[in-house]
């Protein structure tokens, strides 16, 4: 059986097609970060947070519109720097009710329940980097309901290189850790609601 023309050409020309292929964005490859300054892309730059109900299930909800400023050098990783904003006020649940709750002022002039009808921002600034491949801790300070503790971050390198649309230079990472709430003086429910919150930061930085 004789394969159609068109089949052939295709087979053969495969192997360029391949190596003439567009590099996408956000392909793994430390080798397209470029030193300088960047700020967050706060439309791309999510925070989720996680807390257990009950032992029975786990609520979950959104920080969105991060800004923040990332300087780096690939050639020195270590001295890398970030400073990140997170309005709190703007948290998002699936649930109405939840989020209600959590922006609910206190009854009859009492501490809010969470984070209370106009929570202030909570900030992240770093204070060390130590990197490994493209992987990172980064120690710095979080401030969350007028609080300060120290927090590490475990930091993964996701990509970089040319935004397709706006043509910016821009580098992703995202990152996880584990806080305590009652550390920053929100200690409603406990043990019912867990004291212990799982965070997962996932941010998006354009070149300045």
């Amino acid at each position: 059986m004789r394969l159609p023309l068109a089949l052939i050409a295709l087979a053969a020309t495969a192997p360029l097609l391949a190596q003439s292929a567009p590099q996408l964005p956000g392909q793994m490859d430390s080798a397209r970060v470029v030193a300088g300054s960047y700020s967050t892309d706060p439309a791309h730059s999510l925070i989720s947070w996680e807390v257990n109900h009950f032992g029975f299930s786990d609520y979950i909800g959104l920080f969105g519109d991060v800004t923040g400023t990332l300087t780096i050098d690939p050639a020195n990783i270590s001295a890398a720097s970030v400073d990140v904003t997170i309005p709190v006020a703007k948290v998002t649940t699936a649930s109405a009710g939840l989020t209600e709750h959590l922006l609910r002022a206190g009854k009859d002039g009492a501490k809010a329940d969470f984070f209370g009808p106009e929570p202030s921002d909570a900030h992240f600034v770093s204070t060390k980097v130590n990197a490994t491949g493209t992987a990172a801790t980064i120690d710095g300070n979080l401030t969350l309901n007028g609080i300060t503790k120290p927090v590490t971050l475990n930091a993964e390198f996701v990509g970089a290189g040319n935004n397709p649309f706006n043509k910016k230079l821009t580098v992703g990472f995202s990152a996880t850790t584990m806080i305590k709430r009652s550390d920053f003086g929100i200690d409603t429910a406990i043990p019912f609601v867990s004291d212990e919150v799982a965070l997962k930061i996932n941010v998006a930085f354009e070149k300045n």
